[in-house]
């Protein structure tokens, strides 16, 4: 038994003798130099112990490091955080790269490496495969020994400050399969030399000032995929050459000075989804060869070029295509009347600023959204065209902000057309010589006129005495908790003394504000706010950031100051994090806020599927529910948890960011303000039957009351129902059309009509339709034109947490929409008592009648309430009856006629 021991002791020891060797070099650095160049590197760029420890072997406990055979073969100290030290002087100093022989890739992506690229990058590191230097605030031109790099697969060098021009030679990486120089300066020709880049996958160097044609020679490059050359100064026509490019699938020359007309031989791009060339100075007609069939198209943008004639049949047909953009053209003629399938279906259409003329076509109905303004349309508006259709300045019967009706007869009669005169008899002017009898109108309007203005002051002199005295005496009282609301029609106090900037996150420097955004480059401008501009940002850290830059010469102080008094003392997991802020300077002031990887509600409700497909996928309606409900608990937030309520006052979809997971933050916060909340008059108003605007509260400026925020909440709420892009944030003509063709459908009769108007591109069973139609029918009473008749955002959050108790539609001949409460239910808490268990109620979100055998809807305050139980019992106050119409309020006349309509 020992000797069997012995024996395999002694083949043990013999296995690990022999595989020994390749233990060692897997796990260790053969060369005493290369282990010396990363200690070097190490100390040259800052690079933390935390990611380097000194006493491990760099091998195997090095972050970003990986060995073969013994030798270094890749370095990744991307997003890497510098030593203290070593961020106070940053330059490029990687010279101890010479000496890794065997060095295979080197990623330094968003690591700050201000400085130039030395010579000898390109002559020592000849093994190189992928060098990765983006948005590392390399500045100067790009070395011509870059062109040795001949083993180079990859080379990103976007995102810098790059100046001069493209060396030439880097047309002899002929092993080169992705090219980015894109977001730099750069600035003369593109070298031919690019036509010898027969591997090449991907060319982007958009961005920069690249001037001069597009050489032909790319054309040559067969297996090229992804082309960008947008936002330089490229001029003249583009090469007929492109259209050898049979394995295009993106293109994008937008933003260029490209003249002349689009060449035919671009049929050959058979793969093409993406096709991008608008803002340029294109001219003629297209060819109708440019759109093959079938076709891979997805996204087509021609905007803001001089195309003229008709728009091709094959572009308007295209199975695949999901944005259509030919705006700010001459494109003229009438709509196809190509017929569709009916699965065929398009996100967006934008024909704005065009010559387009004659009725509208069933081909509208497979766009979700659609811009028709700015065109010469007439007719009626068919039932099929998308509800949130822009229809503005065009010739069209029974639709506000046309043309006018001799703008309309001369374009039609310079076409040999006879215009329709908005549908009226033709002898709409009055005759002319008719003078009887207009010198004794016009002295009984005058006198109409004075008598009126003199009522008209009696009763502003009365009401105006009325409410001092009202103010008078209820100044002590309303001011005398907490911190008092501002008074309407004033701007509130610079609140410099109240704020805690402890609580306002770190103290940036100047300096750090520009290594992070690139000197607040273009390139990472995010969009210019009303506040101020956004700029995206990356600190030496690598966490990202965005970046309000305020121009104090713009901008009023009390505007920055107000925000950071807010963040000094609310705080919510809904709102935007404040990291902190940058005041040194005195004409510009910096607030930095946590970056949010997935933007805002506008811009994601539709996105990209990835950075390589352009193609859009639409958000699904769990996550749309999710984005309701996130925004909700914020604006409850402000509205119930603050003392006193603090109304948002910016509320759409660009003001709901959403991070990673698609949790909400509220942003837009520089127009927060409390809410006005004179209670006096109210009354007096409510007395007196002042006459309001239908977003106008009964007393503060429109905008300063919580009611407001509901108002406009119910708009984003519809946005996320409907899918239709800015309707939250656009004008209001616009949005009383949109409102005036949605609304219609939402009714708490017929769960049906909902999916008339919802977002096409959701996918939906019948238990989400339920919350959709549930969302559809709260968007609806927030909508409410009477303020105090909109429900409070924390019922709002109630209904939106609950989706199913709001609506449900029992198997019954009927088929209304019905609520069944329980007891103990939130239900219960906020809608009151039942008359009995077993009765079943219309919520009064959509309209006042009650269903046949229904009971009266009535609240009682609490859950525990007299009368509120199993049985029910009992006839309830008149208050309680008041209080129900306050959470689901019934709507206005005008609302309920809209909704017989949209029934019949």
């Amino acid at each position: 038994m020992l000797d069997q021991r012995i024996v395999v002791a002694f083949a043990f020891l013999l296995f690990i003798l022999k595989f020994q060797p390749a233990f060692q070099q897997v796990e260790t650095l053969s060369s005493p130099a290369e282990r010396a160049a990363l200690f070097e590197l190490r100390s040259s760029l800052g690079i933390r112990s935390k990611e380097w420890p000194r006493k491990a072997n760099p091998c195997l406990n090095w972050r970003g490091i990986a060995c073969q055979n013994g030798s270094v073969s890749g370095i990744n100290i991307s997003g890497f955080r510098r030593t203290r030290l070593g961020s106070q002087n940053p330059q490029f100093s990687v010279d101890a790269l010479a000496n890794l022989t065997r060095l295979t890739t080197f990623n330094a992506s968003r690591f700050f490496l201000p400085g130039s690229i030395p010579d000898w990058f390109g002559q020592s590191l000849g093994s190189l495969q992928l060098l990765d230097l983006r948005f590392c605030a390399i500045r100067n031109a790009i070395p011509a020994t870059m062109g040795n790099l001949t083993n180079i697969t990859s080379l990103y060098l976007s995102g810098n400050n790059l100046t001069g021009e493209i060396p030439s030679s880097l047309g002899q990486l002929v092993l080169l399969s992705v090219l980015d120089l894109s977001q730099n300066s750069l600035t003369g020709f593109i070298p031919e030399s690019f036509a010898s880049l027969g591997n090449l996958t991907r060319l982007d160097i958009s961005s920069n000032f690249l001037a001069g044609s597009i050489p032909s020679g790319i054309g040559m490059l067969s297996k090229l995929q992804y082309l960008n050359l947008s936002s330089n100064q490229l001029s003249s026509p583009i090469p007929a050459q492109l259209g050898d490019l049979g394995k295009l699938v993106d293109l994008d020359l937008s933003f260029n000075s490209l003249s002349g007309s689009v060449p035919a031989d671009l049929r050959g791009l058979r793969n093409l989804r993406t096709m991008l060339i608008g803002n340029n100075e294109f001219i003629g007609s297209l060819p109708v060869s440019l759109f093959p069939s079938p076709s891979q198209l997805q996204l087509v943008i021609l905007k803001d070029n001089r195309f003229t004639g008709e728009v091709p049949d094959a572009l308007w047909t295209m199975p695949g295509l999901r944005l259509l953009d030919i705006s700010g053209n001459n494109f003229s003629g009438f709509l196809p009347n190509t017929t569709l399938n009916a699965n065929a279906t398009t996100v967006a259409l934008n024909l704005s600023g065009n010559s387009f003329y004659g009725i509208l076509k069933p081909i509208l109905r497979r766009f979700s959204f659609v811009d028709l303004s700015g065109n010469y349309f007439e007719g009626k508006v068919p039932y099929y065209v998308p509800n949130n259709a822009s229809l503005v300045s065009n010739c069209l019967q029974n639709v506000s902000n046309q043309r006018s009706l001799q703008e309309c007869q001369s374009f039609y009669a310079d076409r040999g057309l006879i215009f329709d005169n908005f549908g009226l008899p033709n002898s709409t002017q009055p005759p002319a010589g008719d003078t009887k009898g207009k010198s004794n109108k016009k002295v009984i309007i005058l006198a109409s006129v004075l008598g009126g203005v003199g009522l008209i002051a009696l009763l502003t002199l009365i009401v105006v005495l009325l409410l001092i005295c009202i103010r008078r005496r209820g100044t002590t009282s309303q001011r005398g908790v907490g911190v008092g609301p501002v008074p309407a029609g004033t701007s509130p106090p610079p609140p410099e003394v109240s704020i805690n900037f402890s609580s306002l996150g770190d103290t940036f420097t100047y300096q750090q504000l520009l290594q992070a955004t690139a000197d607040f480059s273009d390139a990472n401008l995010i969009k210019h706010g009303h506040s101020g501009d956004l700029y995206k940002g990356v600190l030496e850290n690598g966490i990202s950031i965005v970046i309000k830059r305020i121009d104090m010469q713009s901008i009023k102080k009390e505007a920055y100051l107000m925000e950071l008094d807010f963040f000094s003392k609310v705080s919510h997991p809904r709102l935007v994090p404040l990291l902190g802020h940058c005041l040194e300077n005195e004409n510009e002031k910096f607030l930095v806020y946590k970056y949010m990887p997935n933007g805002d509600l506008s811009g994601s409700l539709y996105r990209k599927t990835s950075l390589e497909d352009d193609s859009l996928q639409s958000l699904d309606w769990i996550t749309r529910l999710k984005i309701a409900i996130g925004a909700a608990e914020g604006l409850s937030c402000l509205h119930h948890e603050c003392t006193p309520p603090i109304v948002h006052r910016d509320v759409q979809a660009s003001s709901i960011l959403l991070d990673d997971k698609f949790e909400v933050r509220l942003g837009s916060l520089s127009e927060v303000c409390p809410q006005e909340g004179d209670t006096h008059q109210n009354r007096i108003t409510r007395l007196l039957r002042l006459p309001q605007s239908s977003e106008q509260g009964t007393s503060g400026p429109v905008t300063a009351i919580c009611a407001y925020d509901v108002y406009c909440f119910g708009k984003v709420l519809l946005e996320l129902v409907t899918g239709k892009l800015g309707m939250s944030a656009c004008s209001e003509a616009q949005l009383k059309e949109w409102l005036e063709q949605t609304l219609p459908y939402i009714s708490i009769y017929d769960k049906e009509l909902v999916t008339k108007i919802v977002d096409p591109s959701l996918i939906i069973d019948e238990d989400l339709l339920e919350e959709v139609w549930a969302m559809a029918i709260v968007a609806k009473s927030c909508l409410n034109p009477k303020p105090s008749k909109r429900p409070l955002m924390r019922y709002i959050l109630k209904a939106l947490e609950n989706p199913l108790k709001v609506v449900r539609e029992e198997n019954s001949s009927s088929a209304r929409l019905r609520t069944t409460s329980s007891r103990g239910s939130w239900n219960a808490a906020i809608f009151g008592s039942w008359r009995s268990s077993s009765d079943v109620v219309v919520i009064a979100a959509g309209s006042s009648t009650r269903p046949e055998g229904g009971g009266s809807f009535k609240h009682s305050g609490t859950s525990n309430s007299q009368g509120s139980g199993q049985n029910g019992g009992g006839e309830h106050s008149s208050s309680h009856r008041r209080q129900s119409r306050e959470i689901f309020p019934e709507p206005s006349t005008d609302v309920q006629d809209v909704e017989r309509l949209g029934q019949e």
